[in-house]
């Protein structure tokens, strides 16, 4: 985490952010990922994402996150992707507070 400047460098690092559009002449409505960085972390991620939608934890912000975007009519992988998407900036946020604490601390 202290490696990421801010929360979307980590999400775009694991290939889960909205890749550009460079295309001036029209506005897409929809972009695919970027898909840069590890296949890996994103099968983990995936992976993690499976198990929230598995154990149905009505607590947990991203299980809330991608239980509206599912009812919302959003495709499968729309709905993991920004969940992975969520996770990882609310782990960047978690990671660094805790860290600064710890700075805090001595």
């Amino acid at each position: 985490v202290t490696r990421f400047a801010h929360r979307g460098s980590i999400t775009a690092f694991a290939g889960v952010d909205p890749g550009a559009n460079q295309s001036s002449e029209r506005e897409a409505k929809s972009v695919r990922t970027s898909k840069s960085g590890p296949p890996e972390l994103r099968r983990t991620l995936f992976l993690v994402m499976d198990g929230l939608l598995k154990s149905m934890p009505q607590d947990d912000p991203v299980y809330q996150f991608m239980d509206k975007k599912r009812a919302e009519g959003k495709p499968y992988l729309v709905y993991m992707t920004a969940g992975a998407n969520k996770f990882l900036r609310i782990y960047y946020g978690r990671v660094k507070e805790y860290l600064a604490s710890l700075e805090n601390a001595d």
